[in-house]
């Protein structure tokens, strides 16, 4: 971690004209303005959307200066290839900037350039050779400062970024600084002072923006607002993803305080020049530079130094969906809102933004999209037609400067006409309030709810979004009379709303049957019209009523009890509402058959040729097979018996005796095996749970392990003057973090749905790498590196 702050190294360029003590910290001096455009290939972009540069771009460059400029400026542009290899002359370039014919610089980024810097200098005779000899005689000190100074003009911009935004808000619509305020701190990742938002409302906007070098964070992915809000340290390492220096993990300028450190820098003094660092903010084609200390005109001149772009691929924004909860595509005004994205709001690199959506039939449509900082995300421009079906994917894609890209995946949802269905079925029963499930839509894309009666009477019903395509709601049926209903299902957008038929009729109490098993603490009463129990006495044990749901043949109460059932048989007295008791014989059956987990482990795993990935207890490969065993701890599990293993929401499937899946050890030890993808399909993975079942009676479902799908690691690339590496390798979608430490913080987070070969991360400060799996996200793996 690189510990000297950008003002430690830079105040030491301005030793000569005052103390260190005597600077200043923000960047608050308006500076010259430029006009930069760089060409690649057949595009020309302002130098505002570009990320980096690349040898062989085309670059223009001309000072914008005021035409009563009475100082003389050199616009000097000098390209870097390291702290320890100074670069050739003929890598500088100057422009003479009040002569009409020569104020204006073309020229192309040389292959082997690293970094770039550009200086203005005043005319002193000679200037060009002074600033060009002390660049190639301390290259190291530029190459330093052109980094940081590129990383602390993106801090600047989110700064200004979120000053702008809470004075607009502040001007127009003040009452809403509240809500927006947090919205915006998060999306930019500014330290937000909650007590501000306590304040008079004409006070607020102030006091959100005072202090302002203090509010810049570069706080760990993952961060959470509320840490922020509740005095989270602000110097933890921020990861900008636009950048070669991201993950460094050294302080932003905006944090760092001043320090005395001119004697480090000193020996750069000379009686022509010094040297003044200076931000530069793209917006358009124009560079505005920022300076933190007056430049001088007097013998030792000021030369204002400031970042070019620096020079390398650029990284593709890694950002991630702002939850996995599904956002109808319907919705007006839809905002999709995105995590670690704070450029995309601050710069101009993003463009062409736009998002494509495939519906489950196949079919593609791409919607444009701008960015949305008060609402921390990308705003749908236009509306989403009714017609384009049942779509539950779609990809935010886009060109970050020169280069496209593609990701991530964001949760959307939007379904077509006669989606929805009632589950079990469409009978309902009046009298009483009736619950019902539907299933088979898109939950979030539902606005409301409306129960019809015959005589056109349309009644509200509140619902709960209980599963992506499931509703759980309860009708309003206690004073309706039997006979024809509708359910009427409106949706977000222009799309007519489903009508579910329903049919309401009456139904007389019956209590069919209490099932009950020895050993357990809960039953279920089966009948009709079980909303009017309360309790049920069984052999002196008091029963009392739970959940009601409804079942192929009528309702099913759940009746708990504190203590376990005995054996044996007798009569059970129901308790009714209304004071009422009914009677009911009931028999506790056999005890239903409990395991207990002895062990587990992978079988015949996959052959792999890339870097070892050892995984945490309970987490095995999805490809390999499993071998388990467990203890019979109640019940039993005769040679008809057999396994049920399940995933956490997929199909299950039945291990047993005579397919030789099941063996016994001693009486009440059975081991198991099977290959999970052959026996639940290809695509298992997450949590396993398994069950045993005795002559049809199921037990408790149990966990088993977690199933996780394995990247091929092939290699990590550390180069040797650089702060980051390379992990190359395939399936590399299966991860969600990489980092060097155990409890992964600070931690490259794996965009949702990338597809590339190859993933940029922080040089590891020993020889191991943990993962985090999108199958196992409470675990952790670990992977040993070489060497």
């Amino acid at each position: 971690m690189r510990r000297l702050p950008l003002i430690r190294l830079l105040l030491a360029l301005l030793c000569a004209a005052a103390p260190a003590k005597a600077q200043q910290n923000g960047f608050d001096l308006a500076g010259p303005e430029l006009k930069l455009r760089v060409t690649r290939g057949e595009t020309t972009l302002p130098i505002g959307a570009v990320p980096s540069l690349q040898p062989g771009d085309k670059v223009t460059a001309e000072a914008a200066l005021p035409p009563d400029q009475s100082a003389h400026y050199l616009l000097v542009v000098a390209f870097l290839r390291g702290a320890t290899n100074p670069p050739p002359k003929d890598w500088f370039f100057v422009a003479e900037t009040w002569r009409k014919k020569k104020n204006r610089l073309e020229l192309t980024v040389p292959q082997g350039a690293e970094q770039a810097v550009l200086l203005l200098a005043p005319d002193t005779g000679g200037g060009f050779d002074a600033v060009r000899d002390a660049v190639r005689g301390r290259p190291g000190v530029f190459v330093r400062v052109a980094q940081d100074l590129f990383q602390a003009s993106l801090d600047r911009a989110r700064l200004d970024a979120f000053v702008a935004a809470i004075a607009r808000i502040g001007d127009t619509a003040p009452d809403r600084l509240a809500t927006a305020a947090p919205v915006l701190a998060n999306a930019l990742r500014i330290k937000l002072n909650a007590d501000c938002l306590a304040r008079p409302r004409g006070l607020q906007a102030a006091c959100l923006t005072q202090n302002r070098d203090s509010l810049v964070l570069q706080t760990q992915r993952g961060t959470t607002l509320a840490e922020t809000l509740t005095g989270t340290p602000a110097d933890l390492a921020y990861s900008i993803a636009a950048t070669p220096q991201a993950g460094g993990g050294y302080y932003s300028s905006y944090i760092g305080l001043a320090r005395d450190v001119a004697k480090l820098f000193g020996a750069f003094r000379s009686p022509q020049y010094q040297y003044l660092p200076a931000l530069a903010l793209g917006r358009g084609d124009t560079l505005k530079l920022l300076l933190n200390a007056a430049p001088s005109f007097q013998s030792p001149r000021s030369v204002l130094a400031a970042p070019l772009p620096p020079i390398g691929p650029a990284t593709p924004p890694i950002w991630q969906a702002g939850g996995p909860t599904p956002i109808c595509l319907a919705q007006p005004r839809l905002t999709l809102p995105l995590e670690d994205a704070p450029l995309l709001y601050a710069t101009d690199f993003g463009r062409s933004l736009s998002v494509r959506v495939t519906s489950n039939e196949g079919k593609t449509r791409d919607f444009p999209v701008v960015p949305d900082v008060e609402k921390g995300g990308i705003r749908l421009e236009g509306t989403v037609p009714a017609d384009l079906g049942t779509v539950s994917n779609a990809v935010l894609q886009g060109r970050w400067g020169f280069d496209g890209f593609t990701g991530p995946r964001l949760p959307v949802q939007l379904d077509a006409m006669g989606a929805w269905r009632a589950v079990p079925d469409s009978a309902v029963v009046v009298g009483r309030d009736h619950p019902l499930v539907l299933r088979g839509g898109a939950a979030f894309c539902v606005s409301q709810i409306a129960l019809g009666d015959p005589a056109g009477t349309r009644t509200p019903v509140s619902f709960k979004v209980t599963g992506q395509d499931e509703l759980t709601m309860t009708l309003p049926l206690k004073d309706a009379k039997p006979g024809a209903l509708t359910l009427n299902v409106a949706r977000f957008g222009t799309a007519p709303p489903d009508t579910i038929p329903l049919v309401a009729r009456l139904e007389a109490s019956r209590l069919d049957r209490f099932v009950v098993h020895e050993g357990d603490r809960e039953g279920v009463l089966e009948g009709a019209r079980l909303d009017q129990v309360t309790g049920l006495e069984w052999r002196g044990l008091h029963f009392t009523a739970g959940a009601l749901s409804r079942g192929a043949e009528g309702d099913r109460l759940a009746m708990a009890v504190e203590s376990a059932v005995p054996a044996g048989d007798g009569e059970a007295v129901v308790r009714l509402r209304d004071g009422r008791t009914a009677k009911l014989a009931a028999r506790a059956s056999a005890p239903r058959p409990v395991a207990t987990l002895l062990s587990r482990a992978a079988a015949g795993k996959s052959a792999s040729n890339g870097l070892p990935i050892a995984l945490p207890d309970g987490v095995l490969r999805a490809d390999a097979g499993i071998d388990f065993s467990f203890r019979i701890t109640r019940g039993t599990l005769g040679d008809g018996g057999s396994v049920e293993v399940a995933g956490a929401d997929g199909p299950s499937a039945r291990l047993s005796f005579r397919d030789g899946a099941l063996q016994r050890v001693g009486q009440d030890v059975v081991v198991a095996h099977f290959a999970p993808r052959a026996l639940l399909g290809a695509g298992v993975a997450g949590p396993l749970r398994f069950r045993l079942v005795q002559n049809g009676t199921p037990g408790d479902w149990q966990p088993l392990a977690t199933l996780a799908r394995l990247p091929k690691l092939d290699r990590l690339s550390c180069p040797a003057d650089d702060a980051a590496c390379t992990l190359t390798g395939d399936d590399l979608f299966v991860l969600a973090a990489i980092g060097d430490k155990a409890d992964l913080a600070g931690a490259t987070m794996v965009p949702l749905g990338f597809v590339g070969s190859s993933i940029t991360v922080p040089r590891p400060a020993g020889k191991m790498l943990y993962l985090r799996l999108h199958d196992a996200p409470d675990s952790v793996a670990a992977v040993t590196l070489p060497g």
